[in-house]
This record gives C-alpha cells, sequence and structure tokens, in this order.
C-alpha cells in the first residue's frame, strides 16, 4: 500500500469519527491530516524519481560495461593486479616479472613490475622510501 493510499485510509478513518472541525481540536486533526496527505504524496512521488534514477544508473553502467569491452578486449585483466593476492603471489597471472619489497617500517610487502625504477619505490602505506637496488 502506497503512502497516499494509507494517508487516505487515516483520513477516512477521522471522518468516521465525525470530529467536530469548526473546534479548536478539530482545527488541528484537519490539519494534521492534511499535512500527512501532502508528505505522502511527496514521498511517493520522491520514490518514483528515485526508481527512475535507478534505472538510470543501471543502464549507464550496462553502457560502461559495453564500452569498457569494446576498448579493453577480452584481456581487460591481462595486465591488472587487484592488489588482492598475498605477497602478490597472483600478479604473475597478470604481469611479466613481478617483485617484492619488504617495507623496512611498517613491513608492508611492495610489489611492483620492471616498470618502475626499483631504486626509486616509495612505500604506499606509510611514504617511506625504499633503498633496494635491481640485484635484489
Amino acid at each position: 500500500m502506497k503512502l497516499t493510499e494509507k494517508a487516505a485510509y487515516i483520513k477516512g478513518l477521522a471522518d468516521g469519527l465525525e470530529y467536530d472541525k469548526t473546534t479548536k481540536e478539530g482545527k488541528l486533526i484537519a490539519a494534521l491530516l492534511d499535512m500527512v496527505d501532502a508528505l505522502a504524496e511527496k514521498v511517493d512521488e520522491l520514490d518514483l524519481d528515485v526508481q527512475e534514477l535507478n534505472d538510470y544508473c543501471e543502464e549507464l553502467d550496462e553502457d560502461l560495461g559495453d564500452v569498457e569491452e569494446v576498448l579493453l578486449g577480452d584481456d581487460e585483466d591481462e595486465d591488472y593486479c587487484d592488489g588482492d593476492c598475498e605477497g602478490c603471489d597472483g600478479c604473475d597471472d597478470y604481469m611479466d616479472e613481478t617483485y617484492e619489497v619488504e617495507c623496512p617500517k611498517c613491513h608492508e610487502t611492495i610489489c611492483f613490475d620492471e616498470t618502475l625504477d626499483p631504486e626509486n619505490l616509495t612505500c604506499p602505506a606509510c611514504g617511506e622510501k625504499i633503498t633496494c637496488s635491481s640485484a635484489e
């Protein structure tokens, strides 16, 4: 049941009581019922707007997926490591050659590939400059 229907039901119950709308209490009840009705209409209107926006976002998400597929092709994960791998054991599946270094300050395992200069590494977790040679 929509809020507007519930508001109409409550208004019907109040009308069934046959309260006197000329008294202070009656005027208050009538004003509150009108306000509940107006609020219910607005909330139902907002619910429709939100549903339309959700549908539109789903369409955009599908369209973006199509664009990603065209741009990245079927090998979209080939050169990507999501960082969920333990010590970058999974990176070997994504990149040709990966290296691991442990940060001396926070002991975080840092993974990098041949595109990064090993002598200019900075820990992404704590910002510490890591010194290592390419021989390591």
